[in-house]
């Protein structure tokens, strides 16, 4: 039996499990504490409190960072993607996401480039869904 890392064990498992890219990265901001600290019982048992804390914060940020490196017509359709699960629309998601920014982007960046280009993108994406719907309805 071979054993997987802490990080193989968050990509390939629980992360394989989420559709689209926006909906892996609410869900590992999902997982960080008010303390800043990651948790994740599961991963806990298997890898170790600090594994796996080391784990999901790299992962929380390799997903930030391909988030950033998508094109904004990719993110446009994983945003729809992303949304499947939570019954809203997309654009609405977007607007929800950008709510949470904070917590979407990994402790001590919050203040930094990566925030500033996730808020764009996200405001982006919520303008573009919103005027898809508002030009869909106009010609109803």
């Amino acid at each position: 039996m071979t054993l997987k890392s802490a990080l193989q064990d968050v990509r390939e498992t629980t992360l394989s499990a989420i559709s689209g890219l926006l909906a892996k990265l609410a869900y590992l901001a999902s997982l960080r504490r008010a303390h800043g600290r990651y948790q994740h019982w599961g991963m806990e048992v298997v890898h170790g409190q600090e594994s796996s804390e080391r784990a999901l914060k790299a992962a929380h940020s390799e997903i930030l960072a391909g988030v950033l490196r998508t094109p904004l017509a990719t993110l446009e359709q994983d945003l729809n993607e992303s949304c499947q699960s939570s019954g809203i629309e997309g654009y609405k998601y977007a607007e929800k996401m950008q709510d949470q920014l904070e917590d979407l982007v990994p402790e001590g960046r919050q203040n930094g480039p990566a925030a500033s280009h996730l808020s764009s993108v996200l405001q982006a994406l919520s303008s573009l869904g919103r005027n898809r719907e508002h030009a869909t309805r106009s010609t109803s």
